[in-house]
């Protein structure tokens, strides 16, 4: 439902230099015709010299006409300071307010897209581990010298990812690190037999204390999987498929982070206007960007994001407004500190934000 233009917060300044404008034109129009009626007292007052005794009481009123047009100068100036004063403090009292008002609106879409993330991402959580329990990946590493076995649980995670497309690939390492077994083996041939076991995914997952505990990690891109941008989920495949089963290998599941990352920050709610000047942004707890609206400085930028004001907040950097907001975690998923944060300019003008 679009915003009653007349409803709108920048009518407070839009009005306010109206007014501030008519002020000033009709003060000068005051100022235009007082000085027009001092000259026609001045004349009154030679015509009436040269008249001499016949123009004596001529002179009187044209005289006191004088003194009243220097008393509206003194009140038209005193106006002119009283009015001026006053438009100025409304105006900076409305860009305070307006300034306000669009800075938490920046806040608030911040949130509103992290906690899209956050839902998302949460979902992973609970498709590595209940993956992981999936009998065939189970068996995969319980018989591991069964070619059958993997050949399987690779078909089996194949299935898996026909109905879960937001996923590149799910990989089965063994304990040692080593993968045997991928879901798409066609794609992603050189897969199987590469180690992980320096990834901190594998390291984390493999340690994991039970079946309810998982390990997430931050956006990076992944060699074996084109170089795509992944955020890779994990948890230990235990023993039986048990909870409290021992360890056999780590499940590894790698979401594809681009497209529905980008899906986010062009979904935020924004006019068309106003998606001229903005720039949605998902940032990790170190700023690096993690997606952006305008498709630049993805993995590589880092926003210098001010994160003073706590959690969640906006301020002004320059004529720019900046708002953000943390993650809030949903549900198991405490997120991992990322942002959501948007950077608006002021109106008439297009967001140009070169990376860093």
């Amino acid at each position: 439902m679009e915003q009653d233009a007349s409803l709108r917060p920048e009518r407070i300044l839009d009005l306010s230099q109206r007014l501030s404008s008519v002020a000033g034109e009709k003060i000068g129009e005051i100022a235009r015709v007082n000085r027009a009626a001092k000259m026609l007292a001045i004349n009154a007052l030679i015509v009436a010299a040269r008249a001499g005794e016949a123009g004596k009481g001529f002179a009187i009123v044209a005289e006191e006409f004088k003194k009243i047009s220097t008393e509206i100068d003194g009140v038209a100036a005193a106006l002119e300071s009283q009015v001026r004063a006053d438009l100025d403090e409304l105006s900076a009292i409305g860009g305070a307010i307006l300034g306000h008002l669009r800075g938490q609106r920046l806040a608030d879409l911040a949130l509103n897209a992290i906690e899209i993330v956050d839902r998302n991402l949460y979902e992973r959580t609970c498709d590595v581990r209940w993956w992981a329990t999936d009998s065939a990946v189970v068996a995969c590493l319980a018989q591991s010298e069964d070619a059958a076995a993997r050949r399987y649980a690779s078909e089996r995670l194949g299935v898996i990812l026909d109905a879960y497309t937001v996923y590149l690939d799910l990989w089965i390492c063994d304990a040692s690190g080593r993968v045997v077994a991928n879901g798409r083996p066609s794609r992603y041939p050189g897969v199987v037999g590469r180690s992980m076991a320096d990834t901190r995914w594998f390291q984390e997952g493999l340690r994991t204390t039970s079946g309810d505990d998982f390990v997430a990690c931050d956006i990076e891109r992944c060699a074996a999987l084109g170089d795509a941008p992944v955020a890779t989920y994990a948890t230990a495949i235990r023993k039986g498929g048990e909870s409290g089963g021992a360890p056999l290998g780590v499940l590894g599941v790698h979401f594809d982070w681009r497209p529905q990352a980008q899906a986010v920050v062009e979904g935020v709610r924004l006019t068309p206007e106003e998606r001229e000047r903005s720039r949605v942004m998902l940032l990790d707890q170190r700023g690096r960007v993690l997606a952006s609206s305008d498709g630049r400085g993805v993995l590589t930028e880092t926003f210098p994001l001010d994160t003073s004001a706590g959690g969640m907040g906006s301020y002004a950097d320059g004529d720019v407004t900046v708002g953000y907001a943390r993650t809030p975690g949903y549900e198991t998923y405490q997120g991992l500190g990322w942002y959501g944060c948007l950077v608006q300019r002021p109106a008439g003008e297009e967001m140009q934000i070169a990376a860093a």
